[in-house]
């Protein structure tokens, strides 16, 4: 079979020259069409380049071709002709726009049932398939996306989602927005309003009032991304990672008062593989806070402030729990906080632990509690265990920490009696309160140093 007439035309002399000459002349002049396509099939790299490009340089020729095809090799143009068009048979994605199925953007009218007619739709694709609301305010009710057979299913939000403004229609609700049992979701942009004010002021008043619901949580679910989201006043905690792996938080957004109550920005617990990345978080209490069984967790780029730091904990809430382990948090910069670095437990029995954790290239602006451990947590100081705390914390790096505390004790390692921590690792760590040397407060903790330190240690 002869290709030399593809060498004659300039837009198919790059396929002609990498992709058919050389399959052509590896093979012997005397090879039958079913050697042919054997030879064929089995030149990998060659195979794949001409299945990437034949689709654009060689459909137009081939009646060309077919003047210098011999009847014993049409079979092999049928199999060539077959792997050209095979991958323009997969169905194109869809899109399903809310606004086509009921929803409305005036921010007064109930769009929850739009929205899950949206996600029924695009569980039903064969294809990966996009949600899609378009600029405008929607309201929306507590909404739960069960996994379904589609596992790349977009919600591409060009609006704010706003929940109602009477905190009580889901203030008894766990979630507001739940994801439970999915997989391969990705949930690009978009403003989440919890208008969670009139229950802070609630709870701020002492009166009964509902515990409030969480903006958004990802429960046992795998395989998710948000990028470029923004949640607003949340009623509780903001993003809520439960029972998950694989989970990507990218370029995320939290807003709330200094002063609400539980707003925890980002909670992640018996979880592995979730990455929080290029995030800012201003709330009134934890920016992130990571909870028991939460593994090979990696925060980097994160802005926090006001709040009360990153944490780890609190744990020891029950006596059999699973361990944290395997966290690096990376490039963050905690301004005005409450707290900076942190890990705490109740001084209670526990199977808990915390082990193999980086706190690496922080910086600290005006933080009351720069570095901190703490196995006697009890915030309110009311009905305390008072006993020693049974987790378990080891192997836990502080490297180039700098920047001011707000307290004279910039760095506190308050650990279990009966178990104590170990393998504390300081490293580079430059902290100063009022423009002078802070102080360092240890108890049962043991560990070694290296480069300058200040505090002084008290390993």
């Amino acid at each position: 079979m002869n290709f030399d007439f593809l060498h004659q035309t300039s837009d198919s002399n790059f396929l002609y020259k990498f992709a058919l000459k050389p399959l052509h002349a590896s093979i012997p002049s005397s090879s039958s069409t079913s050697n042919y396509l054997s030879t064929l099939l089995s030149s990998t790299i060659n195979f794949q380049f001409f299945f990437r490009f034949s689709a654009l340089v060689l459909l137009p020729y081939l009646p060309t071709m077919l003047q210098f095809v011999s009847s014993n090799s049409l079979l092999l143009l049928a199999v060539l002709l077959f792997m050209v068009l095979q991958p323009y048979s997969v169905t194109a994605e869809v899109t399903y726009n809310v606004m086509n199925l009921g929803a409305k953007g005036d921010g007064r009218t109930d769009s929850t049932k739009a929205f899950l007619n949206a996600w029924v739709a695009a569980c039903g694709s064969a294809s990966p398939a996009t949600i899609y609301a378009p600029p405008g305010r929607y309201l929306l009710r507590n909404a739960v996306f069960r996994g379904c057979n589609n596992h790349a299913i977009t919600f591409k939000i060009d609006a704010t989602l706003v929940a109602p403004s009477d905190y009580r229609i889901i203030g008894n609700a766990h979630n507001w927005l739940a994801f439970q049992g999915v997989t391969g979701v990705s949930i690009i942009g978009g403003v989440l309003d919890g208008q969670g004010t009139g229950l802070w002021a609630c709870k701020k008043s002492g009166k009964r009032c509902p515990s409030g619901a969480t903006t958004l949580g990802l429960t046992r679910s795998n395989n998710i991304l948000v990028r470029g989201l923004t949640s607003l006043n949340s009623q509780m905690f903001h993003i809520v990672i439960n029972g998950c792996h694989n989970v990507k938080l990218q370029g995320v957004r939290v807003s709330a008062s200094g002063q609400s109550p539980n707003t925890d920005g980002i909670h992640v617990q018996l979880s592995s593989g979730v990455t929080i990345l290029e995030t800012q978080i201003k709330t009134g209490d934890d920016c992130v806070s990571i909870g028991p069984g939460a593994t090979n967790l990696w925060i980097e780029n994160v802005a926090c402030g006001p709040g009360h730091g990153i944490s780890i904990g609190s744990l020891a809430k029950d006596l059999k729990e699973e361990g944290v382990e395997n966290v690096t948090v990376k490039a963050v910069t905690f301004r005005g906080t409450q707290n900076g670095v942190r890990i705490k437990s109740w001084a209670r029995p526990s199977n808990g632990f915390v082990k193999h954790v980086v706190f690496q290239h922080i910086g600290m602006a005006n933080v009351q509690h720069p570095i901190v451990i703490d196995q006697n947590y009890c915030p309110h100081h009311k009905n305390c265990p008072g006993k020693a705390s049974g987790v378990k914390v080891s192997d836990v790096t502080y490297e180039d920490i700098h920047g001011t505390s707000e307290s004279e004790i910039a760095m506190r390692f308050e650990c279990s009696s009966k178990y104590p921590c170990s393998g504390i690792k300081l490293k580079d760590v430059k902290l100063t309160y009022r423009n002078k040397a802070p102080q360092s407060s240890c108890s049962h903790a043991g560990g070694t140093t290296s480069g300058f330190i200040e505090p002084a240690s008290c390993l």
